[in-house]
């Protein structure tokens, strides 16, 4: 158990567009608290216009966000965060994202979080910074699209 836990916890921190200022500690955290969860092909992650309570880290597999903006469609591999505008605005998701393949993911529900941010309020300032830095970075690539055939949106 402590293997795949070091194992998720290595594919959560490596990634180039996840949640980048989070620290060893606030990953060991994390991976503690989170429901690992697994979607197969075709299965949403997250329903459009449902409110998802929380956010799904990807552990394994690829998941498309699916919104009517274009022919590329972002796609959101290991390591990246997804449902993160619905767990902000405590509004309904406003895309359905898809898993294309088998998909594993971490599940945090909101209370689960506020629980971690109340105990560790430092754990909160680089989750918070590095979900602003990721919806930053995704809103140029939807604004800005970088040309050329198999585009990967993030």
């Amino acid at each position: 158990m402590a293997k795949t836990i070091d194992q998720d916890i290595s594919v959560l921190s490596a990634a180039k567009h996840g949640l980048v200022y989070l620290t060893p500690n606030d990953w060991t955290l994390i991976a503690d608290k989170a429901v690992r969860m697994t979607f197969k092909p075709g299965e949403s992650v997250v329903h459009k216009g449902k409110r998802s309570n929380g956010v799904y880290l990807v552990l394994k597999g690829t998941v498309r966000v699916q919104i009517p903006t274009g022919d590329a469609l972002p796609e959101i591999g290991p390591g990246e965060i997804c449902g993160e505008m619905s767990y902000l605005d405590e509004l309904p998701a406003s895309a359905n994202v898809v898993a294309l393949e088998p998909v594993e993911a971490y599940f945090l529900d909101r209370p689960t979080l506020q629980s971690l941010f109340e105990l560790f309020p430092h754990l909160a300032s680089r989750f918070y910074r590095s979900l602003a830095t990721n919806l930053s970075r995704r809103l140029r690539d939807l604004i800005e699209p970088k040309p050329g055939p198999g585009l990967r949106k993030n």
